[in-house]
């Protein structure tokens, strides 16, 4: 389905990264989403806290990212792609699978794959509020709106694909989404917006 979001989105020239609503702890969607088993559960929220709807994401670890990570992201991209492409959908885990992705997370400067993954993590927060037409940060509820409006006044679309891909983005939008904590990974993502959204939104 969300095949059909990007269709619809590449259509109305929105942005791949926020068709596929980024911050679904960001686009580890080119991996995490295939390799589930390689990042560790969620931590639970304290006792004291209300219960997370079940549309919620889990939460993010936030840091300040990095020239120097960003930069080691982006490397990384090509030989990442080549393990994580051949994983299979919904496929078990495969602790051959899991150290192959350390060990390309290791090439490029990072402790394992989760470490890695927890920066693609960060980045995605950002680039999932990023407005592609005016290249600012303007928030992930907005950015998403902004797609619900263009899908509804386009009329290209089919309208089965159309149905769908709106359902895609009105339930992306329940989602609670945390709101970036570290200001300056606003600009700094921006820095490298061409070369990220390239990165992390390709043809995953």
């Amino acid at each position: 389905m969300r095949d059909i979001v990007r269709a619809g989105a590449a259509s109305l020239g929105i942005s791949v990264l926020a068709a596929m609503v980024a911050v679904t702890s960001g686009t580890d969607a080119f991996a995490q989403a295939k390799q589930q088993q390689m990042a560790p559960p969620p931590k639970q929220a304290p006792a004291q806290a209300a219960p997370a709807q079940p549309a919620d994401i889990p939460e993010l670890k936030q840091v300040a990212l990095t020239d120097k990570q960003i930069e080691s992201v982006l490397a990384a991209q090509n030989d990442m792609n080549a393990v994580t492409d051949k994983i299979q959908d919904n496929a078990p885990p495969d602790p051959k699978i899991d150290a192959k992705l350390d060990e390309v997370a290791r090439k490029y400067g990072f402790a394992d794959y989760p470490a890695y993954n927890a920066i693609v993590d960060n980045i995605s927060l950002v680039l999932g509020g990023i407005d592609p037409a005016t290249r600012k940060y303007i928030g992930v509820e907005a950015v998403i709106k902004a797609q619900i409006a263009q899908l509804q006044a386009d009329k290209t679309l089919p309208a089965k694909d159309k149905k769908e891909a709106l359902a895609d983005l009105n339930e992306a939008l329940k989602q609670k989404q945390p709101a970036v904590e570290n200001k300056g990974n606003i600009d700094l993502v921006l820095k490298y917006y061409d070369k990220l959204s390239e990165a992390l939104g390709g043809d995953e």
